[in-house]
């Protein structure tokens, strides 16, 4: 089976870890937090969080204040610098625990994978509203999903981990798909439209280097696709007078990684947007640029084999939709103003960006 992966400084305070009560709390816990985020400058919004980070903070008990630390920008305990695997947590052996079935699709939520079946992980921003959006894509061929942690050095990291900016993780999802119904080229290109991958470090109002977008390859041909891909959507980014100049997003060996490049996150936030008292939420600011034509960009050699099954125009592909939001262009201005606007499932406009509380 051939596996594909995409993912989207130093040490704060030490970490506490969670315990029964906190884990208990979480729910209730999460809903006072997004009341407290929408107020703004009282809020974590107003200290520079996601809602996503100010949720969190919540949820496990923890408030962590944004700082300057040995001239890294802080926020949530994480670092817009990258650390080393020296500085790097050491982790654990054991897994986190995860439910066995996906809540949404009822699938398995770890393998054996069905025969046949491709598996893609990628990181585009907070990974609620990302693994939404991958298992609403049509044609029947999205198999499982899963969030986790992806591209550092920390195994099995959890989630406060992540977010200090000490394991070196990113937030992803894993995907298991069916490459009969669903190509690995139009998860590539939803994983572009979805997020602007030019904003380094972060995402939208979620800041840090777990927020950053990657692209990891396990073979010749999946370096060649992503790189390909890459310089196609650059150039259109730039046509159109979009994003914040050059694509950041790295694209690294999955060689490089020691261990598993990928880690499942905490159970409460397996498809966390499909479960009661959820809040949705989306910090991610596509562009509203397409991937260029399949043609214009992949190796020619390359294109038999990893044709799109989905129609590049399809009302559910890349900026379309982000989670349970849909991103939209707001009225006619020109090409450069285009901003997105992303609206609730009820059609209620929230502005650019913004939570959905």
């Amino acid at each position: 089976m051939s596996v594909a992966f995409l993912s989207f400084g130093r040490a704060v305070a030490p970490l506490a870890r969670p315990n029964a009560a906190a884990s208990a709390a979480r729910p209730a816990a999460a809903a006072a937090a997004a009341s407290e985020a929408r107020r703004g400058a009282g809020g974590a919004l107003g200290a520079g969080l996601g809602i996503c980070a100010a949720l969190a903070q919540a949820a496990t008990g923890r408030g962590r204040s944004r700082r300057l630390l040995h001239g890294s920008r802080v926020a949530m305990g994480g670092s817009i610098r990258m650390i080393s695997k020296e500085e790097a947590l050491p982790g654990r052996q054991e897994e986190l625990r995860i439910s066995e079935k996906h809540y949404v699709l009822g699938t398995p939520m770890k393998g054996p994978w069905p025969e046949g079946h491709d598996m893609f992980v990628f990181a585009n921003g907070c990974f609620w509203g990302s693994e939404k959006g991958i298992w609403r894509l049509p044609g029947g061929g999205v198999y499982s999903t899963a969030v986790g942690y992806a591209g550092g050095f920390t195994a099995n990291p959890t989630y406060e981990e992540a977010c200090s900016g000490r394991t070196g993780h990113t937030e992803a999802v894993q995907v298991v798909f069916d490459p009969s119904k669903i190509g690995l080229v139009d998860i590539l290109r939803w994983f572009w439209e979805a997020h602007d991958p030019t904003q380094g470090m972060g995402q939208g109002n979620d800041r840090g280097t777990q927020y950053r977008s990657g692209l990891y390859y396990f073979n010749e041909d999946q370096k060649r696709l992503f790189e390909a891909s890459k310089v196609a959507y650059e150039a259109a980014l730039q046509g159109a007078n979009r994003g914040r100049g050059p694509i950041t997003t790295e694209i690294l060996a999955s060689a490089d990684f020691e261990d598993k490049v990928f880690y499942y996150a905490e159970d409460y936030h397996q498809q966390y947007l499909a479960k009661p008292r959820a809040r949705p939420y989306c910090s991610a600011q596509p562009q509203v640029v397409p991937l260029p034509s399949f043609e214009s960009w992949c190796p020619e050699d390359l294109q038999e084999k990893y044709r799109p099954k989905l129609p590049e125009d399809h009302v559910e592909h890349g900026f379309r939709v982000k989670g349970s939001m849909c991103c939209r262009p707001q009225a006619p201005k020109p090409k450069k103003d285009v901003v997105p606007t992303c609206e609730t499932t009820d059609g209620t406009p929230e502005g650019p960006t913004r939570s959905f509380l």
